[in-house]
């Protein structure tokens, strides 16, 4: 049981290293290549697409400045790449390994990413939440939605 607690706590420890910046995880897993290209990836993305001072814009309010200043074509690569790397880093630590256990992870990736799309034309209650709020709003519906496809496909399977 003490084995198996550990996997767990260095595996949430990998996965939230990478929230932190995709890599980070993969670099204390001793993935070194892999580490070094998702942080250049990041750090492509996250130049090209403006997103720290989208960041920056979404955090003091200024949301239509900052749907402004989204380099869309360039952001839309950010959710994939953000949730693969908390993935990988994850399943790299030890977790993950029941069946299916990526589908959260991958479904918030394509949920997020339509949020981004649809970010500069939808509000909520007449309020624009901009690139940055609204894709965190939409994490949690692509949580969701992937334990439910997660959950189906698992018992489909069994039964």
């Amino acid at each position: 049981m003490k084995h198996t607690s550990h996997n767990n706590n260095r595996a949430i420890g990998m996965l939230l290293w990478s929230i932190a910046l995709p890599g980070f995880g993969q670099l204390l897993n001793h993935k070194y290549i892999k580490g070094l290209t998702l942080i250049t990836l990041e750090l492509i993305v996250n130049v090209l697409g403006n997103l720290n001072h989208v960041i920056i814009l979404s955090f003091h309010g200024h949301i239509e400045e900052a749907i402004e200043q989204t380099n869309y074509p360039w952001l839309m690569f950010y959710p994939c790449l953000y949730f693969f790397a908390m993935w990988d880093a994850y399943k790299d630590g030890g977790g993950g390994r029941s069946d299916f256990a990526y589908l959260p992870l991958a479904c918030s990736a394509y949920v997020v990413t339509v949020g981004l799309i649809y970010s500069p034309v939808f509000s909520i209650g007449g309020q624009l939440f901009g690139p940055v709020w609204l894709s965190i709003i939409f994490v949690p519906i692509g949580l969701g939605l992937g334990i439910v496809v997660r959950w189906l496909l698992l018992e489909f399977l069994s039964g």
